[in-house]
């Protein structure tokens, strides 16, 4: 069902009732201020006809257009959210694509520093293991169908306040705000555990699916290519000790603090 024809909300009921009903008042204000002042030496009949045309037209004309013209507004707001949606999400899995995920968490980052924010988290990077076998053993279109399932299976998981991006190729990318290195240690297994539950149906078999997950714990001032930088560090050694699992470090300005924590895990 096209968007604009979806049923309205209550609040969307109001705004379009309220828009028409003081846009028809204004209109009728205007129109019997003039006849007033324009008629007041007519004769009092002439008068009295007067307002009651100034008064039946607007209502006639201005109520159906004011309508109309709310409607119209509504279905272009509808439109332009839609055209910011597909600027900001990848079309082949609904996360969002790089440059809005790394717009979004850099802002994060920002309020943090102002003392606006949850002062701290975390970010992951996943990378879906064995990826280009898949497109090699059943075609591009099951390697897309492979993404979906990855992108859907990580954004079961995650919390309200967490955010999915797909950062290109078959690499995700997961900010956790406010997230401490237990919460964030828990949410990476979970992501992986659920893509390697998604599997990949292929004719009459499934093929199995996972996913390596480095992840950076931060707290204070830092940067998205720092968290970034480190991230990935932290997916390169997952993918070196043997895949499908989840490696977890503190950011660099961190790592003094946490280094004991680091090396008991």
């Amino acid at each position: 069902m096209p968007d604009h024809r979806r049923p309205m909300s209550k609040r969307g009921r109001l705004k379009m009732a309220a828009w028409t009903l003081f846009g028809t008042l204004g209109c009728l204000c205007v129109s019997l201020t003039y006849n007033w002042i324009a008629f007041r030496d007519m004769a009092p009949e002439a008068m009295r006809q007067g307002l009651i045309s100034a008064t039946v037209l607007p209502i006639l004309l201005a109520t159906p257009l004011f309508f109309y013209l709310t409607l119209k507004l509504r279905e272009l707001a509808i439109v332009n959210h839609r055209l910011n949606d597909l600027a900001s999400h990848d079309s082949l899995t609904g996360c969002l694509n790089r440059r809005a995920f790394t717009t979004l968490v850099e802002r994060r980052l920002a309020e943090d520093m102002l003392g606006k924010g949850s002062k701290g988290g975390a970010l992951l990077v996943a990378d879906a293991d064995h990826f280009k076998s898949i497109n090699d053993r059943f075609g591009h279109h099951q390697g897309d169908q492979a993404l979906k399932a990855i992108g859907d299976a990580i954004r079961s998981v995650l919390r309200s306040s967490d955010v999915v991006g797909r950062l290109g190729g078959e690499e995700f990318g997961i900010h956790l705000p406010g997230a401490d290195w237990a919460t964030a240690r828990m949410v990476g297994e979970r992501v992986r555990v659920a893509v390697s539950r998604a599997g990949l149906p292929v004719g009459d078999l499934e093929h199995r699916l996972s996913v390596s997950v480095g992840c950076v714990v931060y707290s204070g001032q830092t940067s998205f290519r720092e968290l970034f930088c480190a991230a990935d560090q932290r997916l390169y050694a997952a993918k070196h000790h043997g895949r499908d699992r989840v490696e977890i470090a503190a950011a660099p300005s961190l790592a003094p603090e946490l280094g004991d924590l680091i090396d008991a895990n």
